[in-house]
């Protein structure tokens, strides 16, 4: 099931507000969120539209931590974060997701939960690419 008003369904202009797509994974998509004050920050997105872990079969849901799991360990060996936060909200978007924050000590935010957009760090088209490659050698 797609909709029509959701990024992760229909990518393109949707998801280039917020994120770059960079592979898809088992049962998911791996994106990496724009908003780079935590270097490595990715998003994994369940592959169809479902809003809640409840609507997964139980071996849909392993399949789709497994592949937080998979994205978790790639940002840690390209990024050595000193801690990975988890999140999974989406009260607007209602597309089943998990944030992936890698946290370190001299972080603005240790300490405390991740801001959802702090807006702070942006970077250039090929700093966007050098990341994603770093990741994708990971997975």
């Amino acid at each position: 099931m797609i909709d029509q008003n959701c990024g992760y369904c229909v990518k393109g202009e949707p998801l280039a507000k917020f994120g770059i797509y960079i592979c898809d994974l088992s049962v998911s998509m791996l994106i990496l969120f724009k908003e780079q004050s935590h270097p490595g920050r990715c998003i994994v997105a369940y592959k169809d539209h479902v809003s809640e872990m409840i609507d997964l079969s139980g071996e849909e849901r392993n399949a789709f931590f497994a592949d937080v799991a998979k994205a978790a360990k790639a940002i840690y060996q390209a990024f050595h974060p000193d801690k990975v936060n988890y999140g999974s909200y989406a009260d607007t978007g209602h597309h089943l997701h998990v944030h992936l924050v890698p946290k370190y000590k001299d972080d603005f935010e240790w300490d405390s939960t991740f801001t959802m957009n702090p807006d702070r760090i942006y970077l250039s088209d090929v700093d966007y690419k050098k990341m994603i490659d770093k990741i994708k050698e990971q997975l």
